[in-house]
C-alpha cells in the first residue's frame, strides 16, 4: 500500500462499485422491469447501448448481481452469465463459455454448434435457474449474422430453458438483427445511456477516490481537473484511468497528494493531443499566451483566472521587449487555443470566460517546448 494508492484494484475496469452515481435511475428502472417479467415466468431481453465509458458494463453487472441476491424470482432464482464477446465473436466460442458457466466441460474441437447446444440444455436441466446471459461488446458478433441472438432470445421455443438476453454495444444493433430476433427488443427493451457530463464525472471520481485513495491525497479541485479532461467524451473509464495514473505519478515523485502537474503528466502519458508539429503552426501570440499560462499554472493549481492570465501575458511581452496586445486580440487568441484543444475555458454567469486551464502536458515541460520554439524564432506571425 502506497502513500496515495490504498486500494489500487478499485481503479481497474473490472471493479464493480457498490453504487453507480448518475445511473441509479436506470438501475431502478431495469430492476423493476426484470422483476415484473421474471415473477411471471417471462424472460426479459434488453439492448443496452451507449458510448465508451458511459457505464454500460457496470450497470449490467450491478443489475445482474442485484437480481442474483434477490433469490427466487417467480419460478426460479437468477444466475447471471457474463461474456465479453470482443475476442469471442463466433457462436461456437461463446457457447463454450456458456457451457463452462453451467459446469459442463467440452473439448474445444470435435463438436458442432447443434451438439453443443444440446449439451448446454442438459447442463441447464441439472440445475434449474433463470439465466441472465450478458453479451458485452456484441457489435462484432451481431454483424456476422450470428444465430445465437435468435436462439437465446427464443430459448423457450427452441428448448434451451429460461433465458433473458442482455446485449451491450456502443451502437444500435437492431439494423443488423434478423426480423425474428429484432422483435425481442421492442421500445421498452432498449436503453441508450447518455454520456456523463463534467459534474457527473466529478461525482463518479469522488466515489471511486473514497475507496481507492488516501483521504488527504486529493481535493475536489483534483477531481474536477480530471473530470474536465474526460468531459468532452463523457468517458468515466478514461477519467478513472487518468486518476489512477496521476496517483502513480505522484507516488513515484514522492508526493503525498496528487497535484495539478501530476494530472497533466498522467494525461500526457496516456493520450496527449499536443505535438511539436502542432506548436509549429501556432502564431507568436498563441505561443506567448500559452507560455504565460504554463508559467502561471506551474505548481499553482489546475486553472487560472483569465484576467490574471492577461496580466501575466502583458508582463511576459514586456520581458520580451514587445508591446501588450489588445483585449480583443487576447480573447481571440484564447478562443483559437481552445479550438485547437490546447486550453479549456470555463465561462462565468455572464458568458465571459472566468478561468483558463491546460491539462494536456505538465506545464513545466510544455513551457520548455514553447520557449525553444520562440527562441528559434520559427513561430508564425499573428
Amino acid at each position: 500500500m502506497g502513500a496515495i494508492l490504498v486500494r489500487e484494484e478499485t481503479l481497474e475496469p473490472t471493479f464493480l462499485p457498490p453504487k453507480l452515481p448518475h445511473r441509479t435511475a436506470e438501475l431502478a428502472l431495469l430492476t423493476r422491469r426484470y422483476r415484473e417479467a421474471l415473477s411471471k415466468g417471462v424472460p426479459f431481453h434488453l439492448l443496452l447501448t451507449g458510448g465508451v465509458g458511459s457505464g454500460k458494463t457496470a450497470l449490467a453487472k450491478r443489475l445482474a448481481t442485484d437480481l442474483e441476491r434477490l433469490g427466487r424470482i417467480g419460478p426460479a432464482p437468477v444466475k447471471a452469465i457474463y461474456i465479453n464477446t470482443w475476442r469471442r465473436a463466433s457462436d461456437r466460442t461463446i457457447v463454450l463459455d456458456l457451457l463452462r458457466a453451467v459446469d459442463v466441460s467440452l473439448p474445444d474441437r470435435g463438436y458442432g454448434l447443434p451438439e453443443m447446444l444440446d449439451v448446454f440444455e442438459q447442463g441447464i436441466r441439472r440445475h434449474p435457474r433463470h439465466h441472465l446471459v450478458i453479451l458485452d461488446e456484441a457489435s462484432a458478433l451481431v454483424r456476422q449474422e450470428t444465430k445465437l441472438v435468435y436462439l437465446l432470445s427464443r430459448s423457450g421455443e427452441v428448448g434451451l430453458g429460461s433465458i433473458s438476453l442482455l446485449l451491450i454495444a456502443t451502437e444500435d444493433l437492431l439494423p443488423y438483427l434478423d426480423p425474428a430476433s429484432r422483435s425481442s427488443f421492442g421500445v421498452t427493451h432498449r436503453m441508450a445511456l447518455p454520456p456523463y457530463d463534467r459534474a457527473a464525472l466529478t461525482d463518479i471520481l469522488e466515489a471511486r477516490a473514497e475507496v481507492a485513495l488516501a483521504p488527504a491525497s486529493y481535493t475536489r479541485e483534483t477531481l474536477e481537473q480530471v473530470a474536465r479532461i474526460a468531459a468532452p467524451n463523457g468517458d468515466a473509464r478514461f477519467a478513472i484511468e487518468v486518476l489512477g495514473s496521476a496517483a502513480h505519478v505522484a507516488e513515484e515523485a514522492g508526493h503525498r497528494a496528487i497535484s495539478a502537474e501530476d494530472i497533466r503528466a498522467a494525461k500526457g502519458s496516456i493520450y496527449s493531443t499536443v505535438t511539436e508539429t502542432q506548436l509549429e503552426g501556432l502564431s507568436v501570440n498563441a505561443l506567448t499566451v500559452l507560455l504565460s499560462l504554463t508559467r502561471t499554472l506551474k505548481g499553482k493549481g489546475s486553472s487560472v483566472p483569465s484576467q490574471k492570465l492577461r496580466t501575466a501575458h502583458s508582463a511576459l511581452l514586456e520581458e520580451f521587449g514587445e508591446k501588450p496586445i489588445s483585449r480583443t486580440t487576447f480573447w481571440r487568441t484564447l478562443k483559437e487555443l481552445e479550438r485547437d484543444g490546447l486550453v479549456a475555458l470555463d465561462t462565468g454567469p455572464s458568458g465571459a470566460s472566468s478561468s483558463v486551464a491546460m491539462d494536456e502536458l505538465p506545464a513545466s515541460y510544455l513551457g520548455t517546448l514553447i520557449e525553444e520554439r520562440l527562441g528559434h524564432g520559427r513561430a508564425r506571425k499573428a
